[in-house]
């Protein structure tokens, strides 16, 4: 009998640049992904837009309001436990001040620093677009 396909969960992710272009990267704690980097964000609720979505996780996880721009990257990724469909948008911060509902820490990384932190899989395959928007 062949393996039942992995069910495919659809998430967003911010890629929120700062004024001097630096890309945000926020660490979940450890009971979350093993305490990993990513880009923040989540998942799409059912009959949500994907930039409404990333709008509303944005504001849930730090507080802030982002315009959300062009789509950067569709990174599609396998979990062992399901499928990964994660689409990236370049976005700025129009008002608040960032705090960390969710995250335990937070960086603003540029070219030199963007490989510095421990980066979970699937925003790995992000890391060479994001790189491209920092040269």
């Amino acid at each position: 009998m062949p393996p039942q396909p992995l069910r495919t969960i659809e998430v967003v992710a911010a890629v929120i640049q700062d004024a001097a272009g630096r890309v945000l990267a926020v660490k979940c704690p450890e009971h979350k992904h093993g305490g990993g980097w990513e880009f923040p964000g989540g998942k799409i609720e059912p009959g949500e837009a994907p930039r409404d979505a990333i709008v509303r996780e944005i504001r849930e996880e730090l507080g802030v309001l982002i315009a959300p721009g062009e789509l950067l990257y569709t990174v599609e990724w396998d979990y062992p436990a399901f499928h990964l469909s994660m689409r990236c948008y370049v976005s700025r911060v129009l008002s608040g001040d960032l705090q960390l509902r969710e995250h335990t820490e937070a960086r603003w990384l540029d070219a030199t620093t963007l490989y510095s932190v421990d980066w979970l899989p699937a925003d790995v395959e992000l890391l060479p677009h994001v790189a491209g928007l920092l040269n």
